[in-house]
């Protein structure tokens, strides 16, 4: 099984960041890339610019951050608990917000795990490599509901 990140990020140098930091851990995995929570709801849900997508594909964790346009993180995260077919996908947030709201919010919509992006790039690429080997070698994934239509 082909094991897909999803990074939904809009900042264009934390995205190359992220992208680099799996490249040097040695991470090949295929990384989807959306930059606003919008597109980022398409594709989970193969609508609008992803319909068509086979929806039974899901990644196998979503790197999520908070502050994106049209549909900020929170609600993308809300959606994705909200939904039969996705409520059991694997959802880390990453983000810049140190707020303590922030964190309660999403540990109460059922994400996963709240990572901080660390400034320098070496912490970074280090937390990077940790949520890798975690998220896609030892987490034991439940199996995806059928879609129902």
């Amino acid at each position: 099984m082909n094991k897909v990140i999803l990074l939904v990020e809009d900042n264009p140098t934390d995205e190359k960041l992220t992208v680099l930091a799996f490249k040097q851990c040695g991470i090949a995995n295929m990384i989807d890339i959306e930059r606003d929570g919008a597109a980022a709801l398409d594709y989970l849900f193969a609508t609008g610019a992803h319909a068509g997508r086979d929806i039974t594909a899901l990644p196998s964790v979503v790197l999520l951050d908070l502050n994106l346009p049209k549909v900020d993180g929170l609600e993308v995260l809300r959606r994705i608990r909200a939904n039969e077919h996705t409520k059991l996908l694997p959802v880390v947030v990453l983000t810049a917000s140190k707020e303590e709201e922030d964190i309660v919010r999403s540990y109460s919509l059922g994400a996963n795990a709240y990572v901080r992006k660390p400034v320098a790039f070496s912490e970074f690429a280090e937390a990077v490599r940790t949520l890798g080997l975690f998220w896609l070698l030892l987490n034991q994934r439940p199996p995806t509901p059928p879609v129902r239509k």
